[in-house]
């Protein structure tokens, strides 16, 4: 008989993603996205615009949960440089659906976006030069070659 589990919630992982204040804020913001969604397909003239803030809101969180999981700095920079993309392209279908949602919330998200967006730009550049995993750069480049000029007087 199998026992009953206790619900894990994905915050109370032991995964160290949720340790990036950047993941913790798209995660928060994709569960407050949904009733923004819902009210934007209301109206005839936004339902487009409401499919796409999903898209953009979801691609925040989900490009930093595989770059989180890339083993090269280079790796991590490039899903992190996707995510940055999408929280910018949030901010613009937050600002399209203010006459929808309201100025307040739609206020509320674009300071999250915001605050996401920040992180990301200081994450970047350290990302791109940073070794994750030691053992990955263990076997470094041969030393150069010495070089001998040679002068015309030779």
């Amino acid at each position: 008989m199998n026992k009953p589990t206790k619900e894990v919630k994905a915050s109370d992982s032991k995964d160290p993603l949720w340790r990036m204040r950047a993941y913790q804020l798209a995660a928060a913001l994709l569960d407050e996205s949904w009733p923004d969604v819902e009210a934007l397909v209301q109206h005839p003239g936004t339902i487009r615009t409401a499919g796409q803030l999903y898209e953009a809101v979801g691609s925040i969180e989900a490009n930093l949960a595989e770059g989180y999981s890339r083993s090269s700095g280079r790796d991590r920079a490039r899903f992190f440089e996707y995510s940055l993309g999408s929280a910018r392209e949030s901010l613009v279908w937050y600002r399209a659906a203010r006459p929808v949602i309201g100025i307040e919330t739609a206020t509320i998200r674009m300071d999250k976006l915001e605050e996401i967006r920040r992180l990301l730009i200081a994450i970047v550049p350290r990302e791109r030069t940073r070794t994750i995993y030691p053992g990955a750069a263990r076997h470094s480049p041969a030393p150069p070659r010495e070089r001998r000029i040679i002068r015309d007087s030779e």
